[in-house]
């Protein structure tokens, strides 16, 4: 005779778990939120500017320019750092490491600036060597967009 301790012919079974565990997608979408949190505010570049509008079509192109922005005091940054205007040409000479005729220059100048600021500090610029400076303006609102585009 043969005696086993689990209790005879008694088969155990185990019942199938019906329960998803989720624990893992949790982790994910936090480490993604934690990211999204982190690089979200990266992506908008510059100061505050309310943009005039204008109906031109807008530029397509790939290369990302050096963004020069004018606020309503008047004041000139270069991306999120204010810069002294005398002082610019020699600062976006060290940002494009001298090669001043094929950088990119876009200004963004305040619509309650005069015009004659914004043509100040382009002249400067232009004066420095610089040959691709175009001004950023705002599609007209009745045509459905309030994105920023370039002219």
């Amino acid at each position: 005779m043969i005696f086993s301790s689990s209790g005879g012919n008694k088969r155990t079974r185990r019942k199938l778990m019906s329960d998803i565990n989720i624990t893992p997608m949790i982790d994910v979408m936090l480490v993604l939120l934690v990211i999204f949190m982190i690089s979200a505010p990266l992506l908008t570049v510059g100061v505050k500017v309310d943009l005039p509008s204008a109906s031109a079509p807008a530029m397509n192109d790939n290369e990302t320019p050096i963004v020069v922005c004018i606020n309503k005091e008047g004041q000139v940054y270069i991306g999120e750092i204010e810069v002294d205007e005398e002082t610019l040409p020699d600062k976006l000479r060290a940002v494009t490491r001298e090669n001043a005729a094929e950088a990119k220059i876009f200004v963004k100048g305040d619509k309650t600036l005069p015009y004659g600021t914004i043509m100040r500090v382009m002249g400067r610029i232009s004066d420095s060597g610089f040959k691709k400076v175009v001004l950023v303006t705002e599609l007209p609102k009745k045509q459905g967009h309030n994105a920023s585009q370039t002219r």
